[in-house]
């Protein structure tokens, strides 16, 4: 997987508060969402591993260990959704719900 936001890697991304960073997670999964539902499935992957690559940076700036284990287990339910047999019963409606939250939160103080 290439290295799709070089200047967040490049220490930006652990500025952000963890909100933004979901947010952010939550664009390229709804980006992914979308491409989806166009049947677009280059796009769509491309997509999910840029909101893996933003999970990865998050969990490399995350340090509670709460956090640590919603995003491994938001990791895990992503990419099964995505890619596996969806053993968790996820739908685009809950991942869109669950992001939503992040986003409303981060813009409002906007």
């Amino acid at each position: 997987m290439n290295c799709q936001h070089k200047d967040l890697a490049a220490g930006r991304w652990k500025q952000l508060p963890f909100l933004e960073q979901m947010a952010n997670i939550g664009s390229e999964v709804e980006r992914a969402l979308n491409w989806r539902a166009k049947r677009n499935d280059a796009y769509c992957q491309q997509a999910f591993e840029r909101s893996l690559e933003l999970i990865d940076l998050t969990l490399d700036s995350v340090k509670d260990f709460a956090r640590l284990k919603e995003l491994t287990r938001l990791r895990e339910a992503i990419t099964d959704y995505f890619f596996g047999s969806n053993q968790f019963i996820s739908s685009d409606l809950l991942w869109r719900k669950y992001f939503s939250s992040f986003a409303y939160a981060a813009r409002k103080d906007y």
